[in-house]
């Protein structure tokens, strides 16, 4: 299984690599594609540059086999649609290999909202993340979807859905932006060799 963990990334922090590492080890993945998009249709514009964000990704997972740092959103020209990322990623994976898009509750209570997301569900799994003690309802609109384990996200290419509780660590690249803006440390925020990119940059500041 591979999953598909996109963002801005601006900057990439523990709580994206924490809740990336305990789903990779949930759900048995072989793979974590880090995609940092261009042009987020649902959210402002990233400070950072696009190299400047692939290259604290890369950073970011360096130590981290399972982990890799994918730019095909940022070669894209226009809005970085999931839909696309995953016609452009079946493209290279083959059709029976499962995939697991990655998101938190607060974008999958959008999901509908995204541009063609029925199309999403025919390619990928949804691996929703949550904090512990949240129950799904499978009476709700999700509920044809609803895998009855995670492990029930191999045995199928896509079209399936599970709620993964995770450690989410209360990190946010907006904090870290103004830690920065501010003169304060973002010590244990972040990757120290992420930290030391952004200085010699000057990012943020």
């Amino acid at each position: 299984m591979i999953g598909i963990l996109g963002g801005t990334f601006d900057p990439i922090h523990f709580g994206h690599l924490r809740t990336a590492l305990e789903i990779a080890e949930s759900c048995g993945m072989e793979q974590v594609r880090f995609i940092p998009g261009s042009v987020p249709p649902h959210r402002p514009q990233p400070q950072a540059s696009a190299e400047q964000r692939l290259a604290m990704v890369s950073l970011a997972i360096a130590d981290e086999p399972r982990f890799v740092a994918d730019r095909r959103e940022l070669d894209r020209v226009g809005h970085s649609y999931t839909v696309d990322t995953l016609i452009s990623l079946r493209k290279e994976i083959d059709a029976t290999v499962p995939l697991a898009f990655i998101l938190g509750m607060d974008a999958f209570w959008a999901f509908r909202s995204w541009h063609r997301w029925q199309d999403i569900m025919q390619m990928a799994h949804l691996i929703v993340m949550h904090r512990p003690g949240y129950k799904p309802d499978p009476t709700d609109w999700y509920g044809e979807w609803l895998a009855s384990t995670t492990c029930e996200l191999r045995d199928s290419s896509a079209g399936k859905l599970t709620f993964l509780a995770v450690t989410q660590l209360d990190i946010s690249a907006t904090a870290i932006r103004h830690a920065i803006k501010q003169g304060r440390s973002t010590r244990y925020l972040l990757p120290d060799n992420v930290r030391a990119y952004m200085t010699e940059q000057g990012l943020y500041r």
